[in-house]
């Protein structure tokens, strides 16, 4: 693979000064409109050590205007992100819409190197590189740009390099990785077989003489950039107006996996409190084994309009001490939020290991709402189910323990606690016109959420169907159910 980039090319330095002016110029341009497309752009910096990938950085940073890019260096893992899984602290450098995010290391550092140096098989970097593409794909199908830069030296240009003191100062990482050429070559073009796609290509760049390397980089970056101006326009054109509501299927005619669900079941006063205290004092209890054991818990609820999950959730969070756990309430996306994918406000508050974090709405509402209000296109939410297996699945593989509950009401108990609701003094403000306005699609959601369970229902990550027309059954299912999870996982 790298013998095609040996090409020893070179570039006269009068010659570079030229093409740079005209370059610089232009991508200066592409970068603004950018920026008023609201493209993201991610510009992965890999490759042989001592190629300057620094410089190429330092570079980029000279020609383009770097109010609109943010340089992220990945070097060796904080404590803060081996606490959490792999990809959680590049989804933190994610690019808000409209700006550049420069990986200066990348998603592909870590594996290269455990596999160059011998710490994993080919089959451990393989499942890593479907992993990366994944991720990678993803990001594409929602509007990101990846552009992927390997900078190639050959083992004698890095040996020159290595040689060379006066020039130019060479890492320790360098010296360290060139008696190991072979291998991390090998092990590079593996890495990036596996993940050249159409959607997120690599371009090899021959990194030997300066001012080729650089303005290589640069010319690779503006007609990526075009390209994806070019495809937006397109897009644009192809799509005018305003989205418009995308459902594939009319509501549902028959039974759904809702319709399995016990709703009658009722408990008395007297056996609801014996069960709760005794299924809290468990929790409380294994809470702290996970949290001994770093093994953090994840815990999500969705469900209908006062369907119950608040109360469903302060019976757990009253279980467990009060250092341990975080509830994420999910309303409606923020500005900032809008500008990322939609799993982003969720990446960031993955708990660290040994402790829990309890969704109040998750993920699920892009097949949710997203999907039955028209909020997302048909292809958005369709390659939804796939996104949110490859998102929970990367939580299970960290070794966080996964419980989804979808909490289950009848219509004619949601019409009764709404009307509660609306002369309750305390609870009024829990009533909205948005609410009555969901109800009245009740069919499409039940569709959406059958869709969802069977979809979405994995090994790893179950759904739990919990009847909730009795708010005392709904609770003591929710906290069982937990229990077990967390005593099956912890052993």
């Amino acid at each position: 693979m790298f013998e095609a980039v040996e090409l020893h090319k070179k570039i006269a330095k009068d010659l570079f000064n030229k093409e740079v002016e005209s370059l610089r110029t232009e991508l200066l341009r592409a970068q603004e409109a950018i920026r008023e497309s609201s493209i993201p752009v991610v510009v992965i910096i890999s490759g042989v050590e001592g190629a300057g990938k620094s410089e190429v950085v330092n570079r980029l940073n000279e020609w383009l205007d770097s109010r609109w890019v943010r340089n992220h260096a990945f070097w060796d893992e904080t404590d803060e992100e081996r606490m959490r899984p792999f990809q959680w602290r590049f989804w933190r450098a994610m690019p808000p819409k409209g700006t550049m995010a420069v990986m200066f290391g990348s998603w592909y550092t870590q594996p290269i190197i455990h596999h160059a140096l011998g710490d994993w098989d080919d089959d451990r970097l393989d499942a890593e590189m479907g992993l990366i593409e994944q991720l990678e794909r993803m990001l594409s199908d929602d509007g990101t740009v990846i552009i992927k830069l390997w900078f190639h030296l050959s083992s004698k240009a890095q040996q020159q390099r290595i040689k060379d003191k006066n020039k130019r100062r060479i890492g320790k990482l360098a010296k360290k990785f060139a008696k190991s050429y072979d291998h991390f070559a090998a092990t590079s073009a593996r890495a990036i077989r596996l993940t050249d796609s159409g959607q997120a290509p690599w371009h090899l760049i021959d990194a030997e003489d300066r001012r080729y390397r650089d303005l290589k980089t640069g010319k690779l970056l503006l007609l990526r950039l075009n390209e994806a101006l070019a495809a937006k326009l397109a897009l644009n054109k192809a799509e005018p107006g305003k989205r418009k509501e995308s459902r594939t299927s009319s509501p549902l005619s028959g039974k759904s996996v809702l319709d399995s669900i016990d709703i009658e079941r009722t408990v008395s006063d007297a056996e609801y409190g014996k069960q709760l205290q005794k299924y809290q004092d468990r929790l409380y209890k294994l809470s702290w084994k996970a949290h001994n054991a770093k093994r953090s818990v994840v815990a999500l609820f969705e469900g209908w309009d006062a369907g119950g999950k608040g109360g469903n959730i302060r019976r757990l969070t009253s279980a467990i001490d009060a250092r341990l756990y975080r509830v994420i309430s999910v309303a409606a996306p923020t500005d900032e939020e809008k500008a990322q994918h939609y799993l982003w406000r969720f990446w960031r508050h993955l708990p660290r290991d040994g402790y829990v974090t309890i969704y109040d709405r998750t993920w699920y509402g892009r097949v949710l709402v997203e999907r039955v209000e028209g909020f997302a296109s048909l292809a958005e939410w369709s390659r939804g189910y796939r996104e949110i297996n490859d998102f929970e699945e990367q939580l299970h593989r960290h070794g966080i323990i996964l419980s989804k509950f979808w909490i289950h009401i009848t219509p004619e108990e949601q019409l009764r606690r709404f009307k509660e609701r609306e002369i309750t003094p305390w609870k009024q403000y829990k009533i909205t016109e948005e609410d009555w306005r969901n109800r009245q699609r009740w069919g499409d959601y039940a569709q959406a959420i059958t869709d969802m369970v069977e979809k979405t229902s994995t090994t790893h990550a179950p759904w739990t169907l919990v009847p909730g027309n009795d708010k005392r059954v709904a609770r003591l299912e929710v906290i069982k159910t937990l229990c077990n999870r967390l005593e099956r996982a912890l052993g």
